[in-house]
């Protein structure tokens, strides 16, 4: 190699090191590396069952239903350990990392030894102390807990870089929302049942870099969406669902750029998603409607731009997010009906019950449509206008942590155990 190509190459390896990436190949945070549900992986199995397709199983102490992450060679959780004769508060929350190829712990390091915020009579049956997704910028994994605090730590030794624990708010049901990164920041939604507000955390060393409160007064206050970052004409704004109104925000100053009003839907969980030029979000409880907006205007959009939107003819989830796949929408209800609609006009192409209860969000991966119930049921779908199934496989024990595709594998998460899935 010529000596000048030579010196550019040592200096971008150096790069690398020094300052850490992802790549579309890591599922850095909560539904993939653009937070969309999209996967790279190839021969992906379509059938399994608890021994079938599994190249490891390893238990997880405690309770988490937070979706694993992967980075390079190595997976990241988080998950609850009660204490022994403690009471409901008395969890040490933890940050697990395990070896892809083999299953086997790296590190197991306690974050918070104890809840910081008492849950009693708050937290949901169906909800952990452990529930959002770790997040990555490939230099530090991130962990938050909600109310309980919100760490940085070292990807390879664990070892903790900064804790934070001043997120105020009183957590209806629990914890919920997974962060989202941006320009050196973490940003969550903090909506509880006394109040509501988007925070950015500073990467660097753990202090609020901005804080900006919602602005409606509604009975309900809290829900427990993800934000997504997007790009809108070269800009990026930060989409960030809650209580009554999905808003988006400057990620600099937490400026609110435009909002969408939709009543009193609360307890607002699937994380939106961006195709199109549009951004689909679901209103949560109450009358549950999925949105097409323009994210292109400034103040209350809600008369202009919204280019649609649908309630009657799709059952629109409350839990499990959507999924765009080139023109088609994929939904996937708590109740069990699959549905496809036209991302473009919200036309309905199908809608089929197929039993159970979901929680997970489903995933796009190897050309196809993986799906999970909360009895540990999956199913594999073909992609299009039509509902063509093409596998089912079971798992024991309940699951609402969605899926990780990486390494062209599926690591599936239950209630104490962690799966590899692969041909």
């Amino acid at each position: 190699m010529p000596l000048g190509r030579l010196s550019l190459t040592l200096v971008a390896l150096a790069t690398l090191i020094v300052t850490g990436t992802v790549t579309a190949a890591d599922i850095s945070q909560f539904r993939g590396a653009a937070g969309d549900g999209h996967a790279q992986a190839a021969g992906l199995p379509i059938t399994w069952n608890q021994t079938d397709h599994v190249a490891w199983q390893v238990p997880i102490a405690g309770k988490g239903w937070s979706s694993p992450i992967v980075v390079a060679d190595k997976l990241y959780l988080t998950t609850a350990v009660a204490k022994t004769g403690g009471g409901p508060d008395d969890q040490s929350l933890r940050a697990i990392c395990l070896d892809i190829k083999t299953g086997k712990t790296v590190w197991d390091q306690e974050v918070f030894s104890r809840n910081h915020v008492s849950t009693r009579g708050l937290l949901h049956s169906k909800n952990s102390h452990a529930s959002p997704t770790p997040i990555s910028d490939g230099k530090k994994l991130y962990v938050h807990f909600g109310t309980e605090g919100t760490a940085a730590l070292d990807l390879a030794s664990g070892r903790i870089a900064w804790k934070m624990q001043d997120l105020a708010y009183v957590p209806r049901h629990g914890n919920g929302g997974s962060p989202a990164l941006v320009d050196g920041l973490m940003v969550v939604t903090c909506d509880g049942q006394d109040v509501d507000y988007v925070a950015a955390i500073d990467c660097r060393n753990g202090k609020i870099a901005w804080k900006t409160d919602r602005t409606l007064d509604l009975p309900r206050k809290f829900s427990f969406s993800t934000p997504l970052v997007i790009d809108v004409k070269g800009k990026k704004q930060i989409v960030c669902p809650g209580t009554g109104l999905v808003a988006a925000y400057e990620p600099k100053t937490g400026k609110e750029i435009w909002r969408v009003l939709y009543g009193d839907g609360y307890s607002v969980i699937p994380r939106p998603i961006y195709g199109h030029g549009l951004v689909y979000v679901c209103s949560g409880w109450g009358v549950p409607t999925l949105f097409a907006i323009r994210p292109t205007g400034t103040g209350d959009v809600t008369e202009t731009h919204v280019a649609w939107k649908q309630t009657s003819k799709a059952n629109v989830p409350h839990t499990p997010s959507a999924l765009l796949i080139k023109n088609e929408l994929f939904l996937i209800s708590d109740t069990g009906i699959a549905s496809c609609l036209d991302a473009l006009t919200g036309k309905l192409h199908y809608r089929k019950r197929i039993g159970g209860k979901y929680s997970a969000s489903p995933t796009f991966a190897d050309g196809k449509i993986f799906i999970q119930s909360e009895g540990g049921r999956g199913f594999v779908l073909k992609p299009g206008r039509e509902f063509v199934e093409l596998g089912r496989n079971q798992l024991e024990g309940r699951t609402y942590a969605s899926y990780a595709v990486a390494d062209d594998a599926i690591f599936i998460r239950t209630e104490n155990r962690l799966f590899r899935i692969q041909e």
